[in-house]
């Protein structure tokens, strides 16, 4: 058999060369979809009828179906079935359902693992894959790849001009997933040397590898990603992850480009586990990219997840809308503990939140709950019995809705004024090297304070240097940038000397690009933004503070402390103890125009949300929003009509009465007149729409 033989580095040069440009939208979104995945195949008996005419009946209109199915699709080395798909597929389009079709290459067959085991993946903690699991093989492997690309290409040739599609989706939830296989540690070696420019006196001077006598004397003694314990090898591994997992998204990408219609589109769905993956560079060629996004329900509702993943999502789309692949319809889990359903109203809330943050379509993890395999109690819409219940019913209520005010509801843009700055490096090099046993990377913390508030927020993965212009903000918040090169760090600075608003977490500027700590004063090139410097820091229990100007209920801190020496900084809190109250754990600077608050210890929640009002106050950012807080949360954002639409959700069990703070609108759900000034009822559980006249 002709086999592809190329190393990575070949395979990521190749595609480097032969890259597309990026290419403008072509599927139009009308409405916003909603749907399911689907598995005729999964079902113990032939329902394929019967549950199109649920779905045509519950108001469905997309499925998304193929991904898991190499096995079937080619269920010996070379022998291809696709009469099955053909039926489904006809079914759909009959039925006007409309189908994004996947790609099926996380999932492989068993005679492909049994003929080429060298396509598992080797793992750096020593591991072995094994099959039996899905998402098992290396995907730099150049055999894995031969055999995608056969399969991809053989589907493509068969679908391509199928009425029913209007996208592909490559792959699924792609991750490295600790990868070390021979080809792709060579893969990592090269691209370490392209990237030194074959200078290995400067990489061990970069690197410390003196240290422990680790130093590199040869490429050929380059060693593997096992027992390394260096944090910048750590460091540039996560990078080599990132790029390769882009890499082989935009390969899949530009094999389905070549036979792909004008008006369908290409997309993937990642898990939110953001600081696994280069987002930016994998959706380069994906019109709509795609999240998978599971929560808590019932009393843990909050919408708070959900609002962190769209606004993620919608500000590395290219085209700032996104769509929703999988989310919760009834229990989740890969056992049945922890079987959480909505309660009444929460299913429907649920899909309005995704819409107000910019999805285009939203699609549950599943139709119909599965009779066997490991996430047999992964609920979906309709349960083991396949027969219409309470949140089928709850799904037909929304989808109804859609039908009808859809137009007026798609293609959300926002053009918000607070962006958090979010470091995948920094997120990897504080848990190769932690501060506390809980949570090392706090953007969470920081994005619940405004959530909780109804400051609206873009996140930017820092990491990039295209998401380093922040001159459409008032307002930036920065988790622990840890690592960050001295040009990022600058344009912080500038940020705050030219009048803007920066809160800052500890830990921020201390190492340099390679996650090697800076030979100087911390913070390093963020001492004049920041006015103070500081050389100690401190492990520290809960604290208390002293009375401060700060207005917090909660006054403590805890966990670490550094000892922050003012230059030109204004103290905004010290610890009340007789060793740490000697230095301010808070500070505010002005600087030029703006003014930077660091908070150099772990705040409680209370001070946080405190000193992020602070300064927005300054700006007058959110001032009609945040009149309320959570468990009221609005969130805008202007339609394909030009209109401003005000999305305002109550996630709580109890009716909420608020003064209608807008321009005198219209309630999209219902009709009526909302009035500047007048009160308005959120249900339980519910979402008032308004749209300004």
């Amino acid at each position: 058999m002709k086999k592809l033989i190329l190393t990575l580095s070949g395979i990521l040069m190749i595609a480097t060369l032969s890259a597309r440009s990026e290419k403008k939208e072509v599927y139009k979104f009308d409405k916003p979809l909603y749907g399911a995945a689907y598995y005729s195949e999964y079902t113990p008996t032939d329902r394929l009828e019967e549950d199109i005419r649920l779905m045509k009946e519950a108001g469905l209109t997309v499925v998304r179906v193929g991904e898991s199915t190499w096995s079937l699709f080619e269920p010996q080395d070379g022998v291809f079935e696709f009469e099955w798909m053909d039926r489904i597929l006809d079914a759909m389009h009959e039925a006007g359902i409309k189908v994004i079709l996947g790609t099926p290459t996380y999932s492989i067959p068993s005679w492909l693992a049994a003929d080429h085991p060298d396509i598992l993946s080797q793992t750096w903690d020593g591991g072995q894959s094994h099959y039996g699991i899905r998402q098992n093989m290396d995907i730099a492997n150049p055999t894995y790849r031969w055999y995608c690309e056969r399969i991809i290409r053989k589907m493509m040739e068969r679908y391509a001009q199928h009425p029913a599609i209007i996208g592909y989706q490559v792959d699924n939830e792609l991750e490295a997933r600790k990868i070390d296989n021979k080809d792709y540690f060579e893969g990592f070696r090269d691209y370490i040397k392209d990237e030194f420019n074959g200078d290995l006196k400067e990489l061990n001077r970069r690197w410390g590898l003196n240290y422990w006598g680790m130093n590199i004397n040869s490429w050929e003694d380059f060693y593997d990603r096992k027992g390394v314990t260096n944090p910048s090898y750590k460091v540039w591994w996560e990078r080599w992850n990132r790029k390769v997992t882009a890499e082989f998204l935009n390969w899949q990408a530009d094999i389905v480009n070549e036979y792909k219609r004008p008006d369908q589109f290409v997309m993937h769905c990642f898990m939110p586990s953001f600081y696994d993956i280069d987002q930016v560079e994998a959706f380069r060629q994906m019109e709509y990219p795609a999240i998978n996004v599971y929560y808590t329900m019932q009393n843990g509702q909050d919408g708070m997840w959900i609002g962190f993943s769209c606004d993620y999502m919608r500000t590395v789309s290219p085209s700032h809308n996104f769509l929703i692949t999988e989310t919760n319809a009834q229990g989740t889990g890969w056992s049945s503990q922890n079987q959480w359903p909505p309660y009444d109203g929460q299913l429907r809330q649920n899909m309005y939140a995704f819409l107000s943050g910019g999805a285009n379509m939203v699609e549950y993890w599943h139709w119909s709950t599965l009779h066997y395999g490991q996430e047999t109690y992964w609920r979906g819409i309709l349960g083991h019995d396949g027969q219409p219940n309470r949140v089928y019913k709850e799904f037909q209520k929304g989808a109804r809705e859609l039908e009808r005010i859809g137009d007026r509801l798609v293609n959300l843009k926002k053009n918000n004024r607070v962006a958090i700055l979010y470091s995948h490096d920094s997120k990897h090099a504080l848990d190769y090297m932690p501060y506390t046993d809980n949570d090392q990377y706090k953007v969470n913390m920081m994005y619940d304070a405004l959530y909780r508030q109804n400051i609206e927020c873009d996140i930017l993965p820092v990491d990039k240097p295209q998401m380093q212009d922040f001159s459409q903000y008032d307002l930036l918040l920065v988790p622990s940038l840890y690592v960050a090169t001295d040009e990022l760090l600058q344009k912080i600075s500038d940020f705050v000397k030219n009048g803007g608003e920066v809160v800052m977490l500890y830990k921020s500027g201390y190492t340099d690009f390679d996650n090697a700590v800076r030979p100087v004063l911390a913070p390093g090139p963020l001492a004049d933004a920041c006015g103070f410097t500081y050389q100690e820091y401190s492990s520290i229990n809960h604290l208390p503070l002293k009375p401060n100007g700060i207005g917090a209920k909660d006054n403590t801190v805890n966990t670490w402390m550094e000892f922050l020496q003012p230059v030109t900084a204004v103290p905004l809190a010290t610890v009340d103890h007789q060793f740490f109250g000697q230095w301010p754990c808070i500070t505010e600077n002005s600087y030029g125009k703006g003014h930077l608050i660091y908070i150099g210890t772990v705040p409680s929640a209370d001070i946080l949300w405190k000193l992020i009002a602070r300064a927005a106050d300054r700006k007058n950012i959110a001032t009609i929003e945040r009149q309320y807080q959570y468990p009221v949360i609005i969130r805008s954002g202007v339609n394909d009509k030009d209109r401003k639409v005000h999305y305002i959700f109550n996630y709580s069990y109890e009716p909420k009465t608020i003064v209608y703070p807008y321009p005198d609108s219209r309630s999209l759900l219902d009709g009526q007149k909302l009035t500047t000034g007048n009160e308005i009822v959120i249900e339980p559980w519910g979402v008032v729409i308004g749209e300004e006249r």
